[in-house]
């Protein structure tokens, strides 16, 4: 009599979301394979330094020391033990017929699954701002991945903009850790902010820790800003070029410059197995659907911020629910969702405050003049853009100006580009559409596919 196998479950992603899915399908008698990029588990929130580095988990994450460390411990142990398999530093970079083309540092391989647990975060939502080309900017993300990862402030003196919770953080992380950061600059003024009130109410506790780390900015923060140009010569930046609120003239002198407009989801995987996607007007921008407990159909599992932008504690919840699910299906007894479907919710309220309170500047892009650079990959100008949005359609407007078909894919030109064809062509962001998904979905040597086995 033949022996019934075990169903393969692959896991891609090992932050909040990955390892709350993967200790669920472990406590159910499964073994999961996790794959992530970075070489060890934790995520982008909480990413982990190099073995050995003497800064402490309560100086790298602060207030979330402690879910840090519970995270990376549990992982850890379950990785020892030998209860999952844990493919580091390893990047998926296609998707076909039940088959993951993985790559790690001896090529590519493939890896077969049967159920797929999607759990790869977000990165950061950036906007063109004339002049972010010039060597020197850097999104928030990379300042923060910096800091964490290897202690060290990108520049000596560092000017940060855009909008949303990231910017406080990093520019709080940036000050405690001793860096000279000259100015933060958000977008959103402050009545737009306090309009988000209402729905940040309902975890009071992280509203108030975002209002403490804003308070150590001082008169660094300053809210409504205009952002007019990043001044640049033949080495890199040389300053930042504003208005305040009262629509003053002002120039910060800085060497270096971060940015980001809060996250977007990173869906690339999700759009190659064929999951539905539908546009989010609160956070404009397009994201995978799936059931409230992570279901997107055809044995795929979708959890954290690349479906739902609700942070690390959400990620959580979302992950373990996502795991339930996968149970479910495959007939094993599940936990019970109702109290995390709760939390998630309250986490989803606070999550539509941030939207409210720290939107996507959709006319500053607009604005954009026609020489500003918006995809920085291929060089495209807001111009070239604008001159090849006649059929308003993001496709075509991406095969004709170039524009997304860099080594990020559009990740950080796609949503600017949108916004642009949308106002030439008189309709919605929506209407446009959004590029399409290619593999491989990061940059690959040649040579990785020759060892590919």
């Amino acid at each position: 009599m033949s022996e019934t196998l075990p169903p393969r479950i692959v896991i891609v992603g090992a932050g909040p979301a990955g390892i709350r899915a993967a200790a669920t399908l472990v406590e159910a008698g499964l073994h999961p394979v996790v794959i992530d990029e970075g070489q060890r588990a934790g995520g982008q929130i909480y990413r982990r330094p190099p073995a050995g580095f003497i800064r402490t988990p309560q100086q790298l994450y602060g207030s979330e020391a402690a879910k840090a460390d519970a995270l990376h411990s549990l992982f850890d142990r379950l990785a020892a033990e030998g209860r999952l398999t844990h493919c580091a530093a390893s990047s998926v970079i296609a998707v076909h017929e039940g088959r993951l083309h993985v790559l790690g540092e001896g090529g590519v391989q493939v890896i077969i699954y049967d159920r797929l647990i999607l759990a790869t975060g977000a990165s950061d939502r950036v906007a063109p701002v004339p002049g972010w080309q010039s060597a020197g900017v850097y999104s928030l993300g990379a300042a923060q991945i910096a800091l964490k990862a290897q202690g060290v402030a990108l520049g000596r003196r560092i000017v940060l903009i855009g909008s949303g919770p990231l910017l406080t953080l990093v520019g709080a992380q940036l000050v405690k850790a001793g860096a000279d950061v000259a100015a933060v600059l958000d977008t959103s003024p402050w009545h737009q902010q306090m309009r988000g009130l209402l729905q940040l109410a309902s975890r009071p506790f992280v509203a108030l820790r975002g209002l403490a780390l804003r308070a150590r900015l001082g008169g660094r923060y300053h809210a409504g800003v205009t952002l007019e140009r990043i001044e640049a010569d033949g080495k890199g930046v040389t300053a930042m070029r504003w208005r305040d609120a009262g629509g003053r003239e002002r120039l910060t002198p800085c060497d270096t410059i971060g940015m980001g407009w809060h996250l977007r989801a990173e869906t690339h995987l999700a759009d190659l197995v064929g999951c539905a996607f539908t546009y989010d007007e609160e956070w404009r921008q397009w994201l995978p659907k799936s059931d409230e407990v992570g279901r997107a159909g055809n044995g795929v599992y979708l959890a954290g911020d690349g479906v739902r932008l609700l942070g690390a504690d959400g990620a959580e919840i979302a992950g373990r629910l996502a795991a339930a699910a996968c149970l479910a299906d495959l007939g094993h007894p599940e936990p019970s969702a109702s109290a995390d479907l709760r939390k998630l919710a309250r986490v989803g309220r606070f999550a539509r405050g941030l939207a409210c309170a720290f939107p996507w500047p959709a006319a500053m892009v607009r604005a954009l003049p026609d020489d500003a650079v918006v995809c920085r990959c291929e060089n495209v100008t807001a111009g070239a853009v604008r001159e090849n949005a006649g059929f308003g359609e993001a496709n075509r407007v991406k095969s004709l100006s170039r524009v997304g078909m860099g080594r990020c894919q559009g990740r950080y030109c796609q949503l600017a580009a949108v916004e642009l064809v949308a106002a030439q062509a008189g309709c919605t962001p929506d209407a446009v559409g959004r590029f399409r998904g290619q593999a491989p979905v990061r940059p690959a040597p040649i040579g990785a596919f020759l060892r590919e086995g």
